[in-house]
């Protein structure tokens, strides 16, 4: 099983179809960590911000798409998606169980602490709008970023989704689906 992992699209249609197009080709099932969208006040409007047409291009995907919802998504957001937005998604793929927040409501270590619990083996967020992949306690912690509106971090500030298969998790550029970091699944 293939899934693709995608945060903080905040309206931007053309993220979305770019990311469709050049890294989640094969995909069996798409999880979105939040902000699906709305570009949320403290944010810039994107060039692409077209949050209908960014809807009904979820609507009618080819691939099943599971969204956490985010801190600017809301009620009427999920009316128009006509999509559930739980606070949190979890899917077991084979023997790996993957759990999405947006992350807005963790403080520091909690994400662990829960990660723990729910004996996750990925623990996805977005929120910041920074990749980022970690291992830590045997679990892997993934932000994909956003391909809308990428933050600097670690990796600088490329625009960026997530991709997790059966050899293990890896953060891609949004417009070559060039690898920019990967790491396999803890034993």
């Amino acid at each position: 099983m293939r899934v693709g992992i995608i945060s903080d699209t905040h309206g931007d249609g053309a993220a979305w179809e770019e990311a469709l197009a050049n890294c989640f080709q094969g995909v069996d099932m798409i999880i979105h960590a939040g902000d699906v969208l709305y570009h949320g006040p403290r944010n810039p409007i994107v060039a692409a911000y077209a949050p209908r047409d960014l809807a009904a291009l979820l609507q009618n995907s080819p691939v099943p798409i599971l969204i956490a919802r985010g801190n600017c998504d809301a009620e009427v957001d999920a009316m128009v998606l006509n999509m559930p937005l739980p606070e949190q998604v979890v899917i077991q793929m084979g023997k790996r169980r993957l759990i999405a927040q947006h992350g807005h409501r963790l403080a520091g270590g909690e994400a662990e602490v829960l990660a723990a619990h729910y004996r996750a083996d990925l623990w996805i967020s977005g929120h910041t709008h920074v990749a980022l992949l970690t291992a830590r306690e045997g679990r892997l912690f993934l932000n994909p970023g956003s391909p809308s509106l990428p933050h600097s971090g670690p990796l600088g500030n490329p625009k960026t989704v997530a991709l997790a298969d059966e050899d293990g998790v890896r953060i891609l550029a949004l417009g070559s689906g060039a690898i920019l970091q990967e790491l396999p699944w803890p034993e």
